[in-house]
């Protein structure tokens, strides 16, 4: 129905999306990571649509995969009621509040069942029985995916003793999604998981009927072609398909920001379109031998793989180019959904930060536990309330959900960065250590610059529901992409939409810089930022590395020349300075290596 989806935002942003948008037909992703939040939330459905909530206790052995499976099937309820009222909403007469009108409107304004739907209307076929089972035949509720973060695959106790495998976080997630009712899509990010990618193996839903019908299907969020191909071949060992390959840029996007080595989108993308007939049959040869060896039904033909794409999009033209050129069915809209709060969740003081920050609010930090980049805006109340706690001698977090920990550095079982515990630990190291009073300082600083973002990401839907936050901080923690910073008004999912169609505008285009540009200049930056890092002396091995990130710049640099000259007539998505930004970038990357440019 529509050409663009809303990706997983944190833990709490986007974590009833669905119930908001999907009856109209558009998808959008939940992270099944906080079973916490997610029972919060089931309750919270509960009491407001009026059936009865039962409370999972931790007490149950299974409860993490329970409390995901019952709110997965509460949510598909709710959405699939809300789509039949839609499908049912026709008066006698076609009038413009009929719920019918509203999911047309927002449908784009090429879309052959908008066309169809309005040439009935000028047609006089406006009856309720005459129209109404051309309805039912013709519109799509939008997809409920599910997102499970990889990495957060920590084991879990009792008693001091771990659990099995399977009772991990992020594979009791998984089973919790695979035993719902849903008939959706799982998306696999951060990186590759190999245990968790061999328990797919263990549910029915993931493999194909011998049309190629899959029940459940899986979405891998990939950066490059060579992860895509390598990702996708060792499912395919396991009889598992995946149906869509998601490209995400580097460092232009939100949350975690997992760079490439200067790899830039638009070669990336290139390569994708160049061999994905290439992709599809060499995943689907691997697909049918494994197939065979499970004595399981085997699709007739190679079944379909979608590519779509997400990172730092904010116009109708630069998504118009993105579909056209590139070939994508999707196109990833993100960021600029944290400023429509009837489709998120966002408190209204973050909301009114968000929609204030400037491109020097929006930085890329060193908060995740993870040790991964994470964008951030600056004065969010989360970093404002560890600043306190920092102040007041006492930094860290108490740790309550413990989805982020990973080092066992001071301990036999993991703990997190962020929690008070370690940086307690590792402050007395420091201590201890006979340090100048300037490294001393700055070794202080990165260790209590870690964030809980457990809670941080969690707490928008609390405070946006007006649900209660026992014992923990009520900060939120928000992480957008550099492209907030050109998007200054809080819309609703009508205007949104507009935006995203061309049907309406509301960004000051002559200020943002095109979604390509922007990608440019922030890898440029995160170049130049890793060379400072290192000081004045540079191994040779990290010299090397720096001269193949340039070298990778440089090379999409050249193809974006070569873009624009080709088609710079046929994509109002190159502005008149797009060659010249470019050129510039180009200038600024070389001044870093002090090397003339030619």
């Amino acid at each position: 129905m529509h050409s663009f989806h809303i990706p997983v935002m944190g833990l709490g942003f986007t974590v009833d999306t669905p119930v908001k948008v999907a009856p109209f037909g558009i998808s959008s992703v939940i992270s099944i990571v906080d079973d916490n939040l997610i029972e919060k939330m089931r309750e919270y459905y509960c009491n407001k649509i009026g059936i009865p909530y039962s409370a999972i206790s931790e007490k149950m052995k299974d409860f993490r995969a329970e409390r995901i499976t019952n709110y997965l099937n509460l949510i598909d309820r709710i959405v699939t009621e809300k789509f039949e009222e839609i499908k049912n909403s026709i008066s006698d007469r076609i009038g413009t509040k009929d719920d019918i009108q509203k999911y047309m409107d927002l449908l784009p304004d090429y879309s052959e069942v908008k066309k169809k739907f309005n040439e009935l209307l000028e047609n006089g076929t406006t009856l309720k029985k005459d129209i109404q089972a051309w309805i039912k035949d013709n519109i799509n509720i939008g997809s409920i995916d599910v997102n499970i973060m990889t990495k957060l695959d920590a084991e879990n106790y009792i008693d001091d003793e771990a659990l099995p495998i399977e009772f991990n976080d992020a594979h009791a997630a998984l089973r919790g999604f695979a035993n719902s009712n849903l008939s959706s899509s799982l998306v696999l990010s951060a990186g590759m998981n190999p245990r968790l990618y061999s328990y797919l193996e263990k549910f029915d839903d993931f493999y194909p009927d011998s049309t190629g019908m899959l029940r459940k299907k899986i979405i891998l969020k990939v950066s490059d072609y060579r992860s895509a191909i390598i990702q996708g071949k060792f499912l395919a060992k396991k009889g598992i398909w995946v149906s869509e390959f998601r490209i995400e840029s580097g460092l232009n996007c939100g949350g975690h920001a997992f760079a490439s080595d200067g790899f830039l989108m638009g070669p990336i993308l290139e390569e994708f379109k160049n061999r994905r007939e290439e992709l599809i049959e060499t995943i689907h040869k691997i697909l049918v031998e494994a197939l065979k060896s499970k004595n399981r039904a085997i699709p007739g033909h190679p079944m379909n793989i979608k590519i779509t794409a997400q990172g730092g999009v904010g116009t109708n033209n630069e998504h118009h180019f993105l579909l056209d050129y590139y070939e994508l069915q999707s196109v990833g809209w993100g960021t600029p959904f944290l400023l429509v709060p009837e489709v998120v969740n966002v408190d209204n003081d973050t909301l009114e930060l968000l929609r204030d920050a400037k491109e020097s609010d929006l930085y890329l930090s060193n908060i995740s536990p993870l040790g991964v980049p994470f964008n951030s805006v600056r004065n969010n109340s989360q970093d404002l309330d560890k600043q306190e706690l920092i102040n007041k001698g006492r930094p860290g977090s108490s740790c309550p959900k413990k989805y982020l920990v990973s080092n066992k550095e001071f301990t036999k079982i993991s703990i997190c960065t962020a929690s008070r515990q370690y940086q307690n630990l590792k402050i007395k190291e420091l201590e201890a250590k006979d340090l100048p009073e300037s490294e001393k300082k700055a070794a202080y600083s990165k260790i209590v610059d870690k964030a809980c973002l457990c809670i941080g990401l969690a707490n928008a839907a609390l405070l946006k529901n007006n649900l209660e936050i026992k014992g923990t901080n009520t900060g939120v923690s928000v992480c957008p992409g550099p492209n907030m910073a050109y998007f200054d008004k809080i819309l609703t999912l009508k205007q949104m939409v507009d935006h995203i169609y061309g049907r309406a505008n509301y960004i000051d285009e002559e200020k943002r810089p095109n979604f390509f540009v922007k990608e440019l200049q922030v890898y440029i930056d995160y170049l130049r930022n890793l060379i400072e890092e290192n000081g004045t002396v540079i191994s040779d091995k990290q010299a090397k590395y720096f001269e193949t990130f340039k070298d990778n710049l440089c090379d999409g640099i050249e193809y974006y020349k070569k873009l624009y000259s080709s088609y710079k007539d046929k994509y109002s998505h190159f502005k008149g300075d797009f060659m010249q930004e470019i050129e510039h970038l180009h200038n600024e990357l070389c001044s870093i290596f002090m090397v003339k440019h030619e």
